[in-house]
């Protein structure tokens, strides 16, 4: 049988403090928060900056083990290259996001 993971696209949002986040929770501790209510996550960053490889480490050490993260691909790569010569950027982006 298939599972179903239900998650949001992003996790740092301002409205959402006093609403999934209590108003005094540091934007530091935001995702680990947010696993405690939800068992995936879109990373919106990546599509319009790559993040460093420790960001991703990072990410991954806030999270349980079990921990979904879905990378969101470059707008470089998608929107601007098109996917044309995509092994460089792409090689880029799975190294980094190997951290996780």
């Amino acid at each position: 049988m298939s599972e179903l993971q239900i998650g949001t696209s992003g996790w740092v949002y301002k409205h959402w403090m006093d609403i999934l986040y209590p108003s005094n929770l540091p934007s530091d501790q935001q995702l680990s928060f947010y696993a405690q209510h939800f068992t995936t996550v879109e990373i919106n960053f990546s599509f319009y900056r790559l993040p460093e490889r420790y960001m991703f480490e990072n990410w991954r050490q806030q999270t349980p083990s079990n921990f979904i993260f879905a990378v969101k691909g470059s707008r470089y790569l998608t929107h601007m290259k098109k996917l044309k010569d995509a092994i460089e950027p792409l090689s880029r982006l799975m190294e980094r996001a190997s951290g996780l």
